[in-house]
Parts: C-alpha cells; structure tokens; sequence
C-alpha cells in the first residue's frame, strides 16, 4: 500500500479487482455458441438435446468439450432449459440392465397416425444391455403370427436371445386369456429356441421402463416430420430413425457411447435353459356337424377332422405339444390322433 500511495497518490489506495488475471478455463466464444446453436438444431430435428448429447456431438466435431454441468450453465444462461422441479431426480431410480448384449430383448407396441388420419401400429424390438433398436416394423395391426414372423427374423438376424421382456398383450403371451392352457405363437417360439420368456406384471409399465422411454424418444422424432401417406413411407422414415438412434446418440449410462458401440463391445448372451418346455394340457368339445373339433395351436385355431361318423360326439383332448389324442368321453375310446402341421389348419387324423 506504501509503494502504491507513493508511486499513485490517493488514487493507489483505491480497493482493485480481485479476479485472476488469465482465465484458463473460460469457454471460447465459439464452442459457447456452438453449444447453443446445437441445443436448438436438435430440438428442431425432435432429437435428444441435452448436455450428454451436445458434449457428444461437441467431440465428434472436434472441439474441446466442456462438463456436462458446465453446457447445462450455458443453457440456462441462453434461456433454452425450462425448469422442471416436479422431476424426480435420478439418484432416487432404481436401475436394472442386462450384463451382455442378447440377453434380454424388450418388445412392445406402439402406435402413429398416416395423414389421412387413420393409426398405425408400430412394433419394436430393443436389446436391454445397449439399448440397440433390433427392429421397427409398421402395420395397420399386428397379429400374434405376424409377431412370430418378425421374431424369427431376428432370431436368424442375431441369433437368440437368452431372455425375451414384453407386457401380456395375447401377441406375446396367453397367461391371462380367458381360457388358460394354449400357448400362443410366440410362447412356443421362445420355447423351440429354449428362450426365456418374462412379462411385466399387470399394470406396471415401469417393468419395462427402457422400451417405454424409447417410445418417447421415437414420438418426439416423428411429431419433428410431417405425418406420412402411407405405411410404406412410414417404413421409410422408421428405418432412417433406426440407423440414426443406433449410431448417433449416445447414452450416458453406456458411457457416452452408442447403442451400436456398445452391442458391438461384448460378446452375446445366448439360451441356456435345459427345463422341459414342452406342452401338457386338455380340453373338452362337441365334434359339430361337419365331423370337426377345433382347437388353437400356436395362436390359429385348427380344425380336426374327426369324422361324420362322430357328429354330436362330446370328446375330451389329451394335447401333448404336436400330438393330439381324441378319445369318446362317453365311451372312454380313442376315437382319433392328430400330429399338428403348424403350416395348416385343417388338420386331418391318422390313418
């Protein structure tokens, strides 16, 4: 203070700035406004825009990417986050993944509208461990065969799985129809390949908290298009999503990584189930006019022919798997046997 009064006067007495003289850490004007320009860009393109997401994209550009908390404060400043106090935060979830790719796929399905107006339903296959999107697939409904079809696709696509994860609706699962036994398409898929099968309990989506989220990433993308004309262009706009989720948007529970960096990092989980898994049930019925019974196998229902001989008959069914056994309930007498050829649906007996 003496060398300053001397060498200044009074004036060298009055209280300096105490902030350091160089900045080493302070952002650069352009990667600030990068940051920015890229918050808006994504939220135009209905894509993922928060601080993970920017940083990510910051790196694959080539700039030095600051903290996530410190592209959060730029936001803030910019105007461009809502507060959001009603969230939970994320410390208080409890987190469930699968240790390796392919060891559990969650399916479900969603719906989108076409322009004319008229819903389209949308079923997606994703594989817990990395989030990758196995399958996006458009129809006007889906049908328990249609989901087999798709699942043996992935299936020769992938291999198995050692675990499939979905809710209870009768194109994944019989358990709670109306009429318990018969297992539906799908069910004895998973069983031929000795596939896992879980499903969420009744009322409780969070069971399948990954696809349900997944849902409103692939909404939010959508609302940022104009609707399609038809299902073949919605197949267009489902496959251009596909490739960008998988390649272009990085996780942070996954390290910042891709879903397909991380697929891709592990080697897959696969079936190891040994139980029996084959199918034990019976049913009771009236041979009809025709000399038929029917009966569902693998969610189509087949008709049996018994014979005119038979009509009026009330019969009971010894279903094992493919083999079928009809015998007279008022005699007791085998009166037919069928083995199912699961590519027809009439079903003629044994010679």
């Amino acid at each position: 203070m003496v060398r300053r009064d001397g060498a200044e006067g009074p004036d060298g007495l009055a209280p300096r700035s105490r902030a350091p003289k160089t900045r080493p850490g302070t952002i650069a004007p352009a990667v600030r406004e990068r940051i920015i320009a890229l918050r808006r860009e994504l939220q135009a393109a209905g894509a993922e825009a928060g601080p993970v997401t920017i940083a990510w994209h910051l790196e694959q550009e080539g700039h030095p990417a600051p903290s996530t908390a410190t592209i959060r404060r730029i936001l803030h400043a910019a105007g461009l986050i809502n507060p959001a106090p009603q969230k939970r935060p994320r410390s208080s979830y409890i987190r469930f993944q699968a240790d390796l790719p392919n060891e559990c796929w969650q399916a479900d399905i969603t719906h989108w509208f076409l322009q004319a107006g008229i819903r389209v339903e949308i079923l997606d296959f994703l594989d817990d461990h990395a989030r990758y999107l196995l399958e996006l697939r458009p129809v006007t409904a889906f049908t328990g065969p249609m989901v087999v079809t798709v699942m043996t696709e992935l299936i020769t696509r992938y291999v198995p799985p050692y675990s499939t994860l979905t809710d209870n609706g009768l194109v994944f699962t019989t358990r709670l129809a109306r009429f318990k036994g018969a297992r539906g398409g799908f069910e004895k898929l998973l069983a031929a390949h000795r596939i896992t099968q879980k499903n969420g309990r009744p009322g409780h989506p969070q069971t399948q908290g990954k696809i349900e989220r997944f849902h409103q990433t692939l909404k939010r993308w959508l609302k940022a298009r104009p609707l399609p004309d038809t299902i073949e262009d919605l197949q267009t706009l489902l496959t251009e999503f596909q490739t960008w989720y998988n390649t272009a948007r990085p996780y942070r529970s996954l390290g910042r990584r891709t879903p397909e960096q991380a697929y891709t990092a592990h080697p897959k989980a696969t079936p190891t189930s040994t139980a029996d898994t084959t199918e034990w049930r019976s049913r009771t019925d009236t041979v009809d006019k025709n000399g038929k019974v029917t009966l569902r196998y693998a969610g189509k229902l087949r008709h049996l022919g018994i014979g005119r001989s038979h009509v009026g008959t009330p019969v009971l069914l010894l279903i094992h798997d493919r083999d079928i056994t009809v015998s007279s309930m008022n005699t007791g007498q085998i009166i037919a046997e069928f083995t199912i050829d699961p590519d027809k649906n009439y079903q003629p007996k044994k010679a």
